[in-house]
């Protein structure tokens, strides 16, 4: 009795205290009146928002196993005779980097398990990352006034793909030595200042002495401060600008219909990163990865076979590979175009499209309006042909990265598999874009077709004149609504004879973007409905 008393005595000086820090913080902050509306900020439910949260839960568990792999990993890169618990590689001589690493999977309680917790993260972190921006891309939701998120985005994963690279490169095993050799080709090969980069990179002559040790520094320190600095930053605009959300009864473009933060988001929330947790803990148990003890210590004579780099760069990889060896000696310099333009030149291309889209596409439309609701990627075929494309280009690089394992497994010709790759990078973007834009377009016209006839019954009715056909049915409202409330932009009109050139080209791309389409039977009411549903917020007050 004595035990509970003292008990509820200090229950209760906890909640005074509690409340006493919380009064004396709320006269100085507005930590109420923030937090009021933060809980009952509104957040539209699909399954493909959750696109993003997956990725930022597989970051919290990249630091979280990354805090604990740092306790154990020595980074210097000098070498001593192995006397670890591994026996086929005692007495080998070893760089300290590799030998923690095998100490970690072989000696540290749940060391290996960390590890391979920590390599299925990094790649389920940047696979998220990278579906989310795909499905930002084809929803149409980088647009006003989204362009910053957009930006911030493409730079998360531009610093997703370094911190990776860093990462893999760390155990200075012999696969990832091999990717260290390639990397420092690549840097060479940047006329004038290649070799002086890489002098400063690796401390000197290749192998050098100082890559790994910063590597290291770039992938603990540098790299995640600026990936949470930029979460952070991209948090705070979500919250900030609004949760983009589908076509549906009762959403606007001036509205978000949603649940509330607390606590309907927040238990689902924390229950998705539950499911993440578990999931790659489970990957991390059952699934072996990046074995370093089977690839052996790095040697620079030596190159391991069935090298490939994780799937993220394996992009790159395919382009050196299918790059003809061009060179030429330009006033004294030899220029290797073989790598400088598949390993500088189009990954900068590459990247430079991706942060300057939006602004194109606005520049094409003319478009300066607010936008808060989901294109469907049927709406929209240029587009969405342009992404497919890019999709088909990123995945024949990736084949051509594994070249050589895809011949040997079906016993045909390296050669003559990257001939046929090398033509493949060129014409399957452009079938990819011609099909896709037709089935947009298919899709459009089915719809109208839904909304003209309804939808089949499945009943076959026999006239008394013997004619036999189908039944249909008028579709749902709610689906008649999905498929009318749709924000197309029209082609721009001709600027005329006199027009300059940048008006005459923004015309004809305008024209090439949105002349295919497939207009929706609709009535005077219900196009004036349409109208007010995808108004800009700044014409009218704004609801939530």
């Amino acid at each position: 009795m004595l035990f509970r008393k003292r008990l509820a005595r200090l229950e209760t000086k906890s909640r005074q205290a509690a409340f006493a820090g919380y009064a004396g913080l709320d006269r100085r902050a507005p930590l109420s009146e923030a937090g009021k509306s933060l809980m009952r900020k509104a957040f539209p439910d699909h399954w493909s928002f959750l696109l993003g949260e997956i990725a930022l839960y597989s970051f919290v568990l990249l630091v979280i196993t990354g805090s604990y792999l740092t306790l154990f990993f020595d980074p210097s890169m000098t070498e001593a005779p192995y006397t670890g618990s591994y026996e086929p590689l005692q007495g080998v001589l070893v760089s300290n980097a590799y030998a923690s690493a095998l100490d970690l999977s072989f000696d540290v309680r749940g060391g290996l398990l960390i590890r391979q917790m920590h390599h299925w993260a990094a790649l389920v972190f940047i696979a998220a990352l990278g579906v989310h921006m795909l499905r930002v891309f084809f929803t149409g939701a980088f647009r006003r006034p989204r362009e910053l998120n957009w930006t911030v985005g493409v730079t998360l994963f531009l610093l997703g793909l370094l911190e990776g690279f860093c990462g893999y490169s760390l155990p200075d095993d012999l696969l990832s030595g091999t990717g260290l050799r390639t990397a420092h080709t690549i840097v060479l090969s940047i006329p004038v200042v290649g070799t002086y980069l890489g002098f400063f990179f690796w401390g000197g002559s290749y192998p050098g002495h100082l890559i790994v040790p910063r590597l290291y520094i770039v992938h603990v320190l540098f790299v995640p401060g600026v990936l949470i600095a930029l979460i952070t930053v991209h948090l705070i605009l979500v919250v900030y600008l609004k949760h983009t959300q589908w076509a549906g009864p009762g959403r606007t473009n001036r509205n978000v219909v949603g649940q509330p933060m607390y606590p309907q988001f927040v238990a689902k929330s924390a229950g998705l990163c539950m499911m993440v947790f578990g999931a790659l803990a489970v990957l991390g148990a059952v699934a072996q990865i990046n074995p370093i003890w089977d690839y052996g210590p790095y040697r620079t004579d030596q190159v391991s076979t069935d090298a490939q780099p994780d799937w993220y760069v394996g992009f790159l990889e395919g382009a050196l590979r299918l790059m003809p060896p061009w060179e030429n000696t330009i006033a004294g310099h030899t220029v290797m175009w073989n790598v400088l333009l598949p390993a500088v030149v189009l990954p900068g291309v590459l990247f430079l499209v991706l942060y300057l889209y939006p602004f194109a596409e606005r520049w094409i439309t003319g478009d300066l309006m607010e936008h808060h609701q989901c294109d469907r990627p049927r709406d929209r075929p240029a587009r969405t042909g342009l992404g497919v494309a890019a999709i088909v280009f990123y995945a024949v690089l990736l084949m051509a990265g594994g070249n050589d394992v895809t011949a040997f497994v079906f016993r045909a010709s390296v050669e003559t598999l990257t001939w046929i790759l090398r033509v493949a990078v060129f014409v399957g973007p452009v079938i990819a874009f011609l099909v896709t834009k037709r089935v947009c377009l298919a899709l459009q016209a089915h719809d109208r077709q839904l909304m003209e006839e309804g939808e089949e019954t499945g009943k076959v009715s026999q006239s008394a004149y013997g004619a036999i056909g189908d039944t249909h049915r008028s579709i749902a409202p709610e689906r008649r609504y999905r498929l009318l409330v749709r924000d197309i932009p029209k082609p721009l009109p001709h600027p005329g004879a006199g027009a300059s050139r940048t008006n005459r080209l923004r015309a004809r791309l305008s024209r090439w973007y949105y002349r295919d389409r497939v207009d929706m039977p609709s009535t005077v009411e219900e196009r004036l409905q349409v109208t007010g549903r995808t108004l800009d917020p700044v014409a009218g007050p704004e609801e939530e």
